[in-house]
């Protein structure tokens, strides 16, 4: 199950699990697993943003990620 959502400032995106295992299936360009990841993702799962050269994710409502 979906836990964690980030999507990098060159717009490739990294999932995990609730264990903090990467989730495969879920990961690559934005625009090529947004879809999926946002019909498959808890109501409960985090989604964030980490720009260049930052080391805190920054969270965003699902809706503006």
């Amino acid at each position: 199950m979906i836990k964690t959502v980030i999507r990098f400032q060159n717009n490739m995106v990294v999932v995990f699990d609730k264990r903090g295992e990467q989730i495969p299936e879920y990961q690559g360009q934005y625009e090529e697993v947004k879809g999926k990841i946002l019909e498959d993702a808890p109501l409960s799962a985090i989604f964030g943003y980490l720009p260049d050269y930052q080391t805190e994710l920054q969270i965003v409502p699902r809706e503006e990620w």
